[in-house]
């Protein structure tokens, strides 16, 4: 077993219908720009029923049906946030719970222990987190995963892992192994995957291989290390 293999992406989630929301953090094989991706599934109409925004540098999620919303308290958020030099990504409403802990001189780490998993029973679904934090022509990053200790819900387990960005790797986290009844949880490291130089390139190969019955929305952004300069790619499902 090759501990240090970089994976292909669209390998690893082509023919899995449900690895529900994912977060990808790294850097671009030509080492100039900071790459993050945040995707969304989802089985229910009532998961379904969303679609991304973009507000000034705010990413949300939002109903794409108003009137079909039941419950909109665990898919309704904003996913993705600027602090100073860093970037918050997530797939619930922690992103503010990091967002304020910032501004307060709270790390991200910290931020977090004041979370827990969802509370969607017998799923548990893991909040999972990621933080871009930039530097001078540089950048690192740290990603989270919160879930449950048991089929209970007792009690929660916490894993922060802490990444130095190397050129054409990234990090890859997403809530779920595959679909199931209750859905299994994300287990171990984040895996390891391959970072193109072109955006086209890697949302093409993430939004194709996500499943076509099951898939919502995709955000992906590259930042210019040195100028800070964004391109970025934003695809609905509803439209």
């Amino acid at each position: 077993m090759n501990i240090y293999k970089i994976n292909d992406i669209g390998e690893l989630i082509r023919d899995n219908s449900y690895v529900g929301r994912g977060i990808v953090i790294g850097r671009s094989e030509d080492g100039k720009k900071a790459v993050t991706a945040y995707f969304i599934m989802g089985r229910s109409q009532n998961s379904r029923n969303r679609i991304f925004t973009k507000k000034d540098d705010v990413l949300f999620t939002e109903p794409f049906d108003a009137s079909k919303v039941e419950d909109p308290s665990l898919i309704i958020y904003a996913a993705l946030r600027k602090y100073e030099n860093k970037l918050i990504v997530t797939n619930g409403d922690q992103t503010d719970t990091i967002f304020e802990g910032l501004k307060n001189g709270v790390s991200f780490h910290e931020s977090l222990k004041s979370r827990e998993f969802e509370p969607d029973a017998p799923n548990f679904t893991p909040r999972i987190s990621g933080i871009i934090n930039f530097g001078d022509k540089d950048f690192d990053y740290e990603m989270s995963i919160l879930k449950s200790a048991d089929e209970n819900g007792s009690a929660c387990n916490r894993y922060t892992f802490a990444y130095p960005s190397l050129p054409g790797l990234g990090h890859f986290v997403h809530t779920y192994v595959c679909d199931g009844n209750p859905i299994p949880t994300f287990q171990g490291e984040p895996e390891r995957v391959a970072i193109p130089n072109d955006i086209d390139e890697f949302t093409d190969k993430l939004w194709d291989a996500l499943n076509e019955d099951n898939k919502i929305s995709l955000y992906v952004s590259y930042t210019d290390v040195e100028t800070k300069a964004e391109e970025t790619r934003l695809i609905n499902k509803n439209k």
